[in-house]
C-alpha cells in the first residue's frame, strides 16, 4: 500500500514537473516572440513618424493644390501613429508582462512541489499533488484565454482606427486634382498672370518666371509695331497736315478777295 502510494506520489510529481517545464519552455519563446513583435510595432512607428515628416517637408515646396493634400494625408498617418503607440503600450502590459510573470510562477510550483514532497506522508502528498496539478491547469487555461484575447481585443481596436484613418487618407489623396493647379492663375488680376502669347499663368507656370519677368515678346509689343502699322501711321499724318494746309490757304486766299472788293467800292464810291 505504502509502495503504491508512493509510486502515485512520484508519478504526480513528474507529471506536475513535466507540466511546469513545459510552461516554461513555451511560455518562456512566446514571451520573447511576443516581445519582438512590439518592439518592431515601435520601429514601425518610428519609421512612419520619418515619413510623416518627410511627407510634411515635401508639400511646403508644392503647388497649393497639391500642398494641402500631403498635408491632409500626412496629418491623417500622424493620427495613426498615435493610435500604434497605444497599441504598443497595451501589447506591452497585456500580453508581455503576464507571460513573463510565468517565470515567477514557474519557480512558485516547483519549489511548492519539493516543499511538499519533503513535508508530507506519501497518501497526503498525493492528495496535494493532485490540487496542485488541478489548480495549475486550470490558471494556465485561463491566462492563455486572458492573453490571446487581450492580444486579439487591441489588435482589432488598431486596426479597426486604423481602417478609418486609412479610408480618410486615402480621400485625401484622391481629392488632390491633377488640373487645378495647373489652371487656377496664382496671381488673379495681376500682369504677372499673362505669360507668353498673353495666356493667362498658372500656378505651375508662375514657377517658372521670376516674380518680375516679362517675356521678350511682351516687351517687343509694347515698343514697337509691326510694318505695316508704322506705314499705315506714317501715311495718316502726312495726310493729315496736306489737308489742313490746304484749308489753311484757302482760308487766307478768300481773306484777300474779301479784302480786294472792300478796296474797289471804297473807290467806286470817291469816284
Amino acid at each position: 500500500m505504502l509502495r503504491r502510494s508512493l509510486e502515485n506520489r512520484d508519478a504526480q510529481t513528474r507529471q506536475l514537473q513535466n507540466a511546469v517545464t513545459n510552461v516554461e519552455k513555451h511560455f518562456g519563446e512566446l514571451c520573447q516572440i511576443f516581445a519582438a513583435y512590439v518592439r518592431k510595432t515601435a520601429r514601425l512607428r518610428d519609421k512612419a513618424d520619418l515619413l510623416v515628416n518627410e511627407i510634411n517637408v515635401y508639400a511646403s515646396t508644392e503647388t497649393p493644390n497639391l500642398k494641402q493634400g500631403l498635408k491632409n494625408f500626412a496629418d491623417e498617418f500622424a493620427k495613426l501613429q498615435d493610435y500604434r503607440q497605444a497599441q504598443v503600450e497595451r501589447l506591452e502590459a497585456k500580453v508581455v508582462e503576464p507571460l513573463k510573470a510565468y517565470g515567477t510562477i514557474v519557480k512558485m510550483k516547483r519549489a511548492e512541489t519539493e516543499l511538499q514532497r519533503a513535508t508530507m506522508d506519501a497518501t497526503r502528498t498525493t492528495r496535494h499533488l493532485e490540487e496542485t496539478i488541478d489548480n495549475f491547469e486550470k490558471q494556465k487555461i485561463k491566462d492563455i484565454k486572458t492573453i490571446f484575447s487581450e492580444f486579439i481585443t487591441i489588435e482589432m481596436l488598431f486596426h479597426g482606427k486604423a481602417l478609418e484613418v486609412y479610408t480618410a487618407a486615402y480621400q485625401n489623396i484622391q481629392k488632390i486634382d491633377e488640373e487645378e493647379d495647373l489652371e487656377e492663375p496664382h496671381f488673379k488680376g495681376s500682369e504677372a498672370t499673362c505669360g507668353l502669347f498673353g495666356q493667362p499663368r498658372t500656378v505651375f507656370r508662375n514657377s517658372l518666371y521670376p516674380p518680375d519677368y516679362s517675356s521678350r515678346l511682351d516687351i517687343v509689343r509694347a515698343n514697337s509695331k509691326s510694318p505695316l502699322q508704322r506705314s499705315l501711321s506714317a501715311k495718316c499724318v502726312s495726310g493729315t497736315g496736306q489737308v489742313s494746309t490746304c484749308r489753311l490757304r484757302k482760308d487766307q486766299q478768300t481773306e484777300d478777295d474779301d479784302e480786294e472788293d472792300e478796296d474797289l467800292d471804297v473807290t467806286e464810291e470817291e469816284n
